[in-house]
């Protein structure tokens, strides 16, 4: 199974969108799946897991989950106990040069905290909890009244928020941040080592025997933790990786292609258009434009 390439359906001049407390049973939430925009999710009730990245880590109430844009992501609500939250996605476009004059400060610093650590859960304080609640409803009613000005009101919140989340997170020391983890090590461990050597064939037969598992455990347990299965997070991992060097980098298609472990351009290009809904070179004139 592949992940999904979530939809997003607003207005693509002002790249933000919210899904607001909203309960997630089962069979409503997406699957794994993952997209350019950042992510924030925030829980007021319920109970389940969610995998991002290479962490699959509980969900409760009171949580607040930063997740970097090209994260694959999947939420497992308990069925007895459905999640109850809102997500707010945007483009770091929409916010970016919003320092000022202050140099030391980044708008999107929880997010690069999240990315260099794995700490994307935060359990927050109840007086913490009762601001980014407060933030949320103010972001929702503003989405839905779309009075004069209400875009640049939109992103004055945010801003808002993230200094929020910014002040909270830099007060945390290494020892106050969650690192617990749900799943056995050598899945975890075996989940790593694909990030790490995305550029070399990867298969089953190697991962399994390099974790000692059997084959057929190991992919029933792959499933299991991150809902999809190996060649599905392999291919999805590679095109993320991709997404980033288009983003970033100026290196040929070809060389990027050969980077993320596709032995010839068609192939990059089928899996690449399949999760993106586009080419390699469209995907990166359009990030191009957005900066």
């Amino acid at each position: 199974m592949t992940p999904l390439r979530k939809p997003f359906h607003g207005d693509p001049l002002f790249p933000m969108e919210m899904v607001y407390r909203t309960k997630k049973s089962p069979q409503l939430e997406l699957p794994h799946h993952l997209h350019d925009l950042y992510e924030l999710v925030y829980v007021y009730q319920g109970k389940g897991t969610f995998f991002i990245e290479n962490k699959l880590m509980e969900k409760k109430e009171g949580d607040l989950f930063i997740i970097p844009g090209n994260t694959i992501h999947s939420s497992f609500p308990d069925p007895d106990q459905p999640i109850v939250s809102s997500a707010l996605f945007f483009a770091p476009s929409l916010i970016l040069g919003a320092n000022g004059s202050d140099l030391q400060y980044s708008v999107l610093s929880c997010f690069e905290y999240a990315e260099k650590t794995g700490s994307y859960r935060h359990q927050l304080p109840k007086s913490n909890q009762a601001y980014i609640e407060g933030m949320l409803t103010g972001i929702s009613e503003e989405i839905r009244r779309a009075q004069l000005g209400f875009r640049e009101a939109l992103v004055l919140q945010l801003r808002s928020l993230l200094l929020h989340i910014n002040r909270y997170i830099s007060t945390l020391s290494a020892e106050q941040t969650p690192h617990s983890q749900i799943g056995p090590a050598w899945l975890m461990d075996s989940i790593q080592w694909i990030h790490e050597h995305l550029d070399q064939p990867i298969g089953l037969a190697a991962l399994s025997a390099k974790a000692a598992v059997d084959p057929a455990h190991f992919s029933r347990m792959f499933k299991k933790y991150t809902g999809l299965h190996v060649t599905g997070y392999i291919q999805a991992k590679r095109i993320a990786r991709a997404k980033e060097l288009l983003q970033n980098h100026e290196e040929p298609v070809g060389q990027i292609a050969e980077i993320c472990g596709y032995a010839t351009l068609t192939h990059f290009h089928r899996n690449f258009k399949k999760l993106t809904g586009m080419t390699p070179g469209a995907y990166r004139k359009q990030a191009a434009s957005h900066r």
